[in-house]
């Protein structure tokens, strides 16, 4: 059993305070991936335990996002090192109401696909809330599930994730510490978390089954796992704040054996993290030191030149003020190191002194992939500085990863296929089946392909317009349609060598000497990620080549977030000319502008996020106290 095992130190939990702000034991991951293998294991051990005591282990299972690559990760250890699931018994936290066992969107579809049929677990220890079960006989079965637990033993682990509410379970705010397993209304914001599985809120169930507060906290071990920037803000609220019905994972401060499992992006905003020279003795490094800087400023509602002695020594940084002191020598630092991250030249200036400035000059035209992870990524994110490199006359593609067709309205599709009909000249049959299922809502499988293509090709020539808009010639446009994405549902498939091998290609061919790609490394399971992750496979592959040596790597952010101030290492200002091309070239992806079906908790059009995004970047370098720009796309350099 000791193949591929991964082992962490683990601070007893009860005895436990990593700073005065914390209040539940915690432990702080590199990557979903790495955190998913240690509570698998920890999971493993503890079936194995119970095997050589000849006892059942009792577990507690989630559903969603965060515990998937646990499944992931128990499967393997099934199949490569034989790890027995006979003596296990399940009960899973809860379901939708009402629900039909064999619904893709069931909780019990969910644990069916994602562990239990890939394991040698006896179907009679499978538990899950039943969705289907009738409104008079809904309270007897939520008693008589609490009551199975206590049948069995009780539970031995119970796997946790959390919502953006604080919600364990579906133990939404206002619930009782000692609730038991019961119906509950969802909150909105649930809701709205789950509409992009459902295809849309108003598909989303408004009422759930859930294991309550008091049934969770009866088990002897809780893990709860939290990835990604969204999770950032609850998971200070439950570690740091007071207990509280208002978010309900607070409760678990009150047990004894819990454990957090996070990535760094979910860990941001805890103090130790965030500031941590309010907490103990910093080393301080030069990131920490810009980070502190930007905050100090905050605080103090200064520029950069203008704080004092007495700013660092009232705000806990006053260790930095002793090793670097006095202010005026760290603030012309800092003032300086912002400064010089601003440029009107993205791919460099021509013949001149590149010494301070963000890219190189030489080679003075080069040549530049922008990976777009779907067909409109680019303009959102970059469209100013895309619109910079191709009026600077440097060779600009754009890699559009996925074909992105999921994220068109069926509504959409239907216009543009009776268009398709009403001038076609031989009335295609395909069409003509197309329109009627799309009608209807009735499908066949050879329609449902020609429905997707449908919908690429719409995102394709919508991508089009905006690229020819910017002046960028036809052939510098690729179309990937990485394979992964090709499901025709939300869930994808795994990153295979075919997806890593045309993105590989793609670089070998165009051999850049830069490359621009979203760097949305906070979301663990969507497109962005997935598309990141093979773009980094690709790179990596591509190291030993001598192009490579000569290529550099900028990161952007998405619509919803942009790099903190002390990550930016480019800052490319636009003038209100530029803002507006910009937004003409996100209009032309018009699918994605009046209805978007992915829109999130965000109801705003992708281009007024996207303005307000880089005109809060630019406000926020003018109140450093440098030059006041209309709007800024920011960058920060990937170093392989």
């Amino acid at each position: 059993m000791q193949k591929n095992k991964v082992s962490i130190s683990f601070k007893e939990p009860g005895q436990f305070e990593e700073t005065r702000f914390e209040k539940i034991h915690n432990v702080i991951v590199k990557s979903s991936e790495f955190g998913s293998k240690i509570v698998a294991r920890e999971i493993a051990d503890l079936i194995l335990q119970k095997q050589a005591n000849s006892e059942t282990c009792v577990l507690g299972l989630a559903t969603g996002s965060s515990p998937i690559k646990v499944y992931d990760e128990l499967i393997r250890i099934h199949h490569e090192e034989a790890l027995s699931f006979y003596n296990v018994v399940a009960f899973n936290l809860d379901e939708y109401y009402p629900m039909e066992v064999d619904d893709t969107e069931s909780y019990h579809y969910f644990m069916q696909e994602n562990l239990f049929k890939h394991i040698d677990i006896n179907p009679m220890n499978i538990h899950i809330p039943d969705g289907k079960v009738s409104q008079e006989n809904l309270n007897q079965f939520c008693s008589d599930y609490d009551s199975k637990i206590l049948e069995a033993g009780g539970l031995d682990f119970q796997l946790l994730g959390i919502g953006r509410t604080g919600h364990i379970g579906f133990n939404e705010p206002g619930s009782h510490s000692n609730s038991g397993t019961r119906s509950i209304t969802l909150d909105h914001i649930t809701r709205v978390d789950a509409s992009t599985s459902f295809m849309g809120i108003e598909n989303v169930p408004r009422r759930a089954i859930t294991m309550g507060i008091g049934t969770i906290k009866k088990a002897k071990r809780i893990v709860l796992l939290a990835w990604g920037e969204n999770k950032a803000t609850v998971i200070k609220e439950t570690i740091e704040g007071e207990i509280s019905s208002e978010v309900p994972a607070t409760y678990l401060q009150s047990h004894t054996n819990t454990t957090f499992v996070l990535d760094e992006s979910a860990s941001s905003e805890l103090t130790r993290i965030k500031t941590p020279w309010l907490v103990s003795t910093c080393l301080w490094t030069e990131e920490l030191k810009s980070k502190s800087i930007v905050w100090l400023c905050g605080i103090a509602n200064k520029s950069v030149l203008k704080l004092t002695d007495k700013d660092y020594n009232d705000n806990g940084m006053s260790g930095l003020l002793a090793e670097e002191g006095p202010a005026y020598d760290l603030n012309i630092k800092m003032f300086n190191k912002l400064q010089k991250t601003i440029t009107g030249w993205p791919g460099g200036k021509p013949n001149a002194d590149d010494q301070n400035r963000p890219e190189r000059t030489f080679p003075n035209s080069k040549r530049v992939i922008i990976f777009s992870p779907h067909p409109d990524d680019d303009v959102i994110s970059m469209g100013g500085t895309f619109d910079r490199l191709v009026e600077q006359g440097h060779e600009v593609h754009i890699a559009y990863q996925t074909s992105g067709n999921i994220a068109v309205s069926d509504e959409e599709a239907l216009k543009y296929a009776e268009v398709a009909l009403e001038v076609s000249s031989d009335n295609n049959g395909e069409t003509i089946k197309a329109i009627q299922a799309l009608q209807t809502g009735v499908f066949n499988k050879k329609t449902a392909l020609y429905i997707r293509k449908i919908k690429g090709l719409i995102r394709r020539k919508e991508s089009l317009g905006a690229t020819r808009f910017f002046g960028l010639p036809d052939n510098q446009v690729h179309f990937l349609d990485m394979p992964f994405y090709e499901t025709g549902t939300v869930k994808k498939n795994n990153l295979e060598n075919i997806d890593i091998e045309i993105v590989s290609n793609l670089i070998s061919k165009i051999k850049p000497h830069q490359i621009f790609a979203a760097g949305d490394l906070a979301d663990p399971h969507g497109t962005h990620k997935v598309c990141l992750d093979a773009l980094f496979t690709a790179v990596n592959k591509l190291k030993p080549e001598p192009f490579m040596k000569d290529c550099w790597f900028w990161l952007y952010r998405g619509a919803w977030h942009e790099w903190e101030l002390h990550e930016i290492e480019m800052a490319v200002p636009m003038s209100e000319n530029q803002v507006l091309k910009k937004r003409k070239a996100i209009f032309y992806h018009q699918s994605q502008k009046d209805n978007v079906m992915y829109q999130g908790e965000d109801s705003r059009e992708f281009w007024v996020r996207a303005e307000e995004r880089t005109k809060k970047t630019a406000e926020k370098y003018n109140a450093l106290g440098l030059a006041e720009y209309m709007a800024i796309e920011a960058f920060k350099r990937f170093c392989f």
